[in-house]
């Protein structure tokens, strides 16, 4: 989608869209009043209403779009909900008239394009019957102020919204097309950008001794990968901060298999990885002032006659042993030879891993918050009040010495999963002993946050782009000078 910034709305223009604030619709003449009135709309995020117009002899399509209090989050959800409206509806293009409505503020415009460039996304690959009137039309947005041309701005705004849409493609692409090899090929492009990439393969991971993620990927005829992108954007030699997302393209549960109603969806469960690269992508994009890497282990989990059993016993790469009581608990075990692997190549002061790790967490937080566990309550700090700037938000839960009884093993240095109660917490406290000394860590399980079966503020049913937005808000509030 093109969105272009002007200085005031073209006399050609047939379809135009004015913002409304929540309670000032009363002020917007004899028709526009009329039509707020008929619709009761009152100027609330995200409604519309509309109207036609004749001037001349041309005929003209007016909409109202409600910008609530017009916060930052009201913006976006005005624009998103503007671009739902005429995203197939046949309209090529739409002056969105800030000039006359009297909002001019820079940050305000840019919100607003921001939130209809993000719902503008949508993967149509595989629909080769799609009725033409299903099809997207919508290909401009102009949009008129006295702030007049915002690209300048803007392009760091649109670099965030290609790293939303890069999780968002990965993580909607079904498994037999999306898989740890694909997902590499998919972040070749990554280099485009400056980011440089490091691909470790099976022979290297065993070399390495990654016998937790090995040891998930043991049953699939895919072979695992794992992928560093490593942006230099900083001070040469200063230590990067470090992302980790889980990568499990396919999670069958292993021989620990889930039900079969609503497995398809687990191809989403590399939404923590889909996050990451996405994230870089924004990062690097926007030409980021800071040393940033994304690690992603990459695996699938099936049911081979040579998966991993319950009752094996994998060595880690730190040398710790793990105990496997449910092979559907796979995805600590990936996530902590990545961890592992991370803070040797790169000795970092900061990780922040995400996953979709837990039913759990969906079962505490539904689909409002992710959790976030901390070693540090400045870090926790700093990434729930990203979380908040992003409306990528975090709620945050416990970790204590407390907890580690609950995934002791008796035969080896710990089980991959506790009881039934506090399965988000044993989960976590797992994680945390692979995190060295004087590490600043911080786990997200976005379980429910990678995608909706509703329609959120910003994007429509499916894929969230969750993650990305809230990390590359995290560097660039707190490692950019």
């Amino acid at each position: 989608m093109d969105i272009q910034f002007v200085a005031q709305i073209d006399a050609s223009a047939d379809v135009v869209a004015f913002p409304v604030r929540k309670g000032e619709a009363g002020a917007l003449g004899a028709l526009l009043g009329a039509a707020a009135k008929q619709a009761r709309f009152e100027g609330a995020a995200g409604a519309i209403a509309e109207t036609a117009a004749i001037d001349g002899e041309q005929a003209k399509r007016l909409l109202l779009v409600g910008i609530g209090e017009g916060s930052e989050h009201d913006l976006e959800r005005a624009g998103a909900a503007l671009v739902a409206r005429l995203q197939t509806s046949g309209v090529t293009t739409v002056h969105v008239d800030f000039a006359s409505a009297g909002q001019s503020d820079e940050d305000d415009i840019l919100s607003f394009a921001m939130g209809a460039r993000l719902r503008n996304w949508r993967i149509d690959t595989y629909r080769t019957r799609l009725a033409d009137n299903a099809k997207p039309s919508l290909a401009k947005i102009v949009v008129a102020s006295s702030a007049g041309d915002l690209s300048a701005r803007w392009g760091r705004y649109s670099a965030v919204a290609d790293g939303v849409a890069l999780t968002q493609t990965l993580v909607a692409e079904p498994p037999n097309i999306l898989y740890p090899e694909s997902f590499v090929e998919r972040c070749r492009h990554l280099t485009d950008l400056g980011v440089e990439l490091e691909i470790l393969d099976e022979r290297q991971m065993n070399a390495l001794g990654m016998g937790a993620l090995l040891g998930v990927a043991q049953g699939s005829t895919r072979p695992p990968r794992l992928l560093a992108m490593r942006w230099n954007g900083g001070n040469p030699g200063d230590a990067p901060v470090v992302f980790i997302g889980k990568g499990v393209t396919f999670d069958t549960g292993g021989i620990s298999i889930k039900p079969a109603a609503g497995m398809d969806m687990m191809k989403w469960d590399m939404g923590g990885a889909g996050a990451v690269a996405g994230a870089i992508k924004a990062i690097a994009g926007r030409k980021a002032k800071a040393n940033v890497v994304g690690v992603v282990g990459l695996v699938e989990n099936m049911p081979d006659g040579n998966a991993m059993r319950p009752g094996d016993i994998v060595t880690t790469m730190s040398g710790q042993t793990v105990e496997v009581l449910n092979t559907d608990a796979e995805g600590r075990l990936v996530l902590c030879d990545a961890i592992t692997w991370a803070q040797k190549a790169y000795d970092p002061k900061v990780i922040v891993d995400l996953a979709t790790l837990t039913g759990a967490m969906v079962i505490s937080l539904g689909h409002e918050y992710a959790g976030i566990f901390a070693n540090e309550d400045d870090l926790a700090a700093k990434l729930i009040a990203a979380g908040e700037g992003s409306n990528n938000k975090l709620w945050r839960f416990p970790l204590s010495a407390a907890y580690d009884k609950l995934i002791d093993s008796p035969i080896a240095d710990i089980k991959n999963v506790g009881p039934r109660e506090g399965g988000s917490i044993t989960a976590a406290q797992f994680l945390k002993r692979f995190v060295e000394d004087g590490v600043a860590w911080a786990h997200l399980d976005i379980a429910g946050m990678a995608w909706h079966d509703k329609e959120g503020p910003v994007y429509a049913k499916g894929a969230t782009g969750y993650g990305v937005r809230l990390l590359d808000r995290y560097i660039a509030e707190n490692h950019e000078g």
